[in-house]
């Protein structure tokens, strides 16, 4: 069945850094968009960024931008979220998700688009 695992989340200090991967099993993320969102405790759930199947292209949430990289290696069926500089306002479970889509489409934060997702990882920031 297809999979969505996420990892690399833990406790780091504030201007720390962590890499999230999102492995896909039971399928190949080559045809697929991803989306990264987080959900801090008492707050709605947030799209982070997103990445087109291809790679060429991303989208940012305001806040993490400059800070944080999204990318794939479609090779190892992964995606990853660098985040350097964190803060403790990034505090939150970190989930992935994935939609399959055309070749051109382009990609959103929006997690009703989505159709699969990963149970999601722990990130903390605190001194």
């Amino acid at each position: 069945q297809l999979q969505l695992v996420e990892s690399g989340g833990g406790l780091v200090q504030p201007g720390g850094s962590l890499r999230l991967s999102c492995a896909a099993s039971g399928f190949t993320l080559d045809d697929y968009i991803i989306g990264w969102f987080r959900q801090a405790p008492g707050k709605e759930r947030e799209g982070v960024s997103c990445i087109v199947s291809s790679g060429e292209s991303t989208e940012y949430l305001d806040s993490v931008k400059g800070r944080f990289t999204i990318s794939r290696d479609n090779a190892k069926n992964t995606v990853y979220l660098q985040m350097n500089s964190l803060k403790p306002e990034d505090t939150a479970v970190y989930s992935c998700a994935a939609r399959a889509a055309p070749l051109g489409t382009m990609c959103t934060k929006r997690a009703f688009f989505y159709d699969y997702w990963g149970q999601g990882t722990q990130v903390t920031v605190s001194s």
